[in-house]
């Protein structure tokens, strides 16, 4: 397989078309407010230079698409291992990625990539915070196999020069590990993400009530013309209505979102890996190595425990960026079984939970303090000194108050740490309980704090720091914590394990 990746390789003849769609694209984006204006002023536009003007820029666009196809190659440096791409019209742009640091290989097929009939493959590396190698346009067989030898560094020359096709067949011909069920992913998606998607729909109405605002102009109405339209009892009734639409309006979101992002996921393993495919109308497979898995996190509510199933969370090595929690690999719709069979083959056996430990009750109060009594005091000071008119909506005060205290009560009770000889736990939440495992051979350090008036309850605090994150538990038995801690830093002193 080396040799046919030796020398370089452009991406198939119809990327051509996938470039002028991503240039187009870029371009739209960067002139956009131009484009604005000739929206806007569309009837006072001479046709003529209209349409000469549009098919002038598509023809630029399409120009420096095939310049693009035209210069970017890619092949396999196999003295240095490495995979180097070179791109660029006018500045060009020489990535050389090593092998050995290649964390993780994407296949990926938008929309446009599917009726064209090509895929996009994307390669990440552990310390980057984005892709560093994308390839937009190229078959199936060649996205295959070209994964294949960028993801398994381990395997022997011999097998490398095997037949292309029969390393993708063998990927083919897999039987799935898991398939996700349709009855499983409309299970996720009526009781997943309620905060997120109500904050997306709260935005969106926010901003059309602001957009319609401007463009409506204001009429003067007086507070007693208003009350005299206004039924009290209808408004009321109107309120329950908005409401139980607002529901629908949140689970419709989710079950859409759910559906097209993981319509038939498949969990199939190859060699020493696991391959995922997933996706609708945009589909995406990836690989996933057992060595490169940092932080595994079981996540599960009321509603799922109930209906037998749980989301799987993976992270591999990472930069520590923001972005890259958009990089998290997510198995949704999981039953116990199919959990049980993907952790036997991340972990070798099911992690189980050891010695448990808790916060001290300190950490309640804090949060007591924090989260309600600090917002409370500042409101009825508000209310107080600068603006009296706050004293009308006290009502909501208590139901603030219930509602994150009953948060905070219950994620404090829910807050434990678990520590066995191979694994450390980490369990958090409230109502969406967290369970995040790490392989303490995973560990890569270790930080503990305590503060000078805790010394005499004997708690603190500790940090686990991984390649793909890390897990924080504060205020547990500090006696305890440093015994494990002592044990740790020996094996990551001692161990020669391949956690990369």
């Amino acid at each position: 397989m080396d040799q046919q990746f030796n020398l370089p390789q452009r991406q198939s003849p119809i990327g051509v078309l996938v470039m002028f769609f991503d240039t187009l694209q870029l371009w739209a984006r960067g002139l956009w407010p131009v484009l604005l204006i000739y929206i806007v002023k569309f009837k006072d536009l001479n046709s003529v230079y209209l349409v000469f003007g549009v098919a002038a820029f598509l023809l630029i666009v399409a120009l420096i698409a095939y310049l693009k196809y035209l210069n970017f190659t890619f092949y396999l440096d196999s003295d240095n291992d490495e995979f180097i791409i070179n791109e660029g019209v006018l500045n060009k742009k020489r990535t050389i990625i090593q092998l050995n640091r290649i964390q993780q290989v994407d296949i990926n097929q938008s929309l446009i990539q599917r009726i064209i009939g090509v895929y996009e493959l994307n390669v990440d590396t552990a310390g980057s915070a984005k892709k560093e190698g994308r390839i937009k346009a190229v078959s199936h067989a060649l996205a295959v196999a070209l994964k294949t030898r960028l993801s398994v560094n381990e395997i022997s020359k011999d097998q490398l020069q095997s037949d292309d096709e029969t390393l993708i067949n063998s990927v083919e011909d897999d039987k799935p590990l898991v398939k996700i069920s349709f009855l499983s992913l409309l299970k996720v998606g009526i009781t997943t993400n309620y905060v997120k998607t109500f904050g997306l729909v709260l935005a969106f109405i926010i901003t059309i009530f602001d957009n319609v605002k401007k463009i409506i102009p204001e009429y003067d109405f007086s507070d007693e013309e208003l009350e005299s339209y206004i039924d009290q009892g209808l408004a009321l009734k109107s309120i329950g209505f908005v409401f139980f639409v607002l529901i629908a309006v949140i689970l419709m979101i989710n079950l859409i979102r759910v559906i097209f992002k993981y319509y038939d996921y498949q969990v199939t393993k190859h060699n020493d890996s696991l391959v995922l495919s997933f996706g609708l109308l945009s589909t995406k497979s990836t690989i996933v190595k057992p060595e490169k898995v940092q932080i595994v996190t079981i996540s599960r509510n009321y509603f799922q425990k109930k209906m037998d199933t749980l989301e799987i969370k993976i992270k591999q090595a990472t930069s520590g960026d923001r972005q890259n929690n958009k990089s998290i690999i997510e198995i949704p719709g999981c039953d116990e079984n199919e959990k049980a069979a993907i952790f036997k083959f991340l972990f070798r056996n099911i992690p189980e939970k050891g010695i448990q430990l808790k916060p001290n009750y300190r950490k309640l109060v804090f949060s007591l303090l924090l989260f309600i009594i600090i917002p409370a005091i500042l409101f009825f000071a508000l209310a107080n000194y600068v603006d009296p008119s706050l004293l009308d909506y006290v009502f909501v005060v208590p139901i603030y108050v219930v509602f994150i205290g009953l948060i905070v009560f219950f994620g404090y009770l829910n807050n434990r740490l678990y520590i066995s000889d191979d694994f450390v736990i980490k369990q958090s939440g409230a109502w969406d309980i967290d369970n995040s495992i790490v392989d303490t051979a995973k560990i890569q350090g270790v930080t503990t704090s305590q503060l000078f008036w805790h010394k005499n309850a004997d708690i603190g605090s500790i940090i686990i720091h991984t390649a793909g994150g890390d897990l924080a538990f504060q205020l547990g038995n500090f006696t305890t914590i440093k015994h494990h801690v002592n044990e740790w830093l020996y094996k990551i002193e001692t161990s020669d394990s391949n956690w990369m």
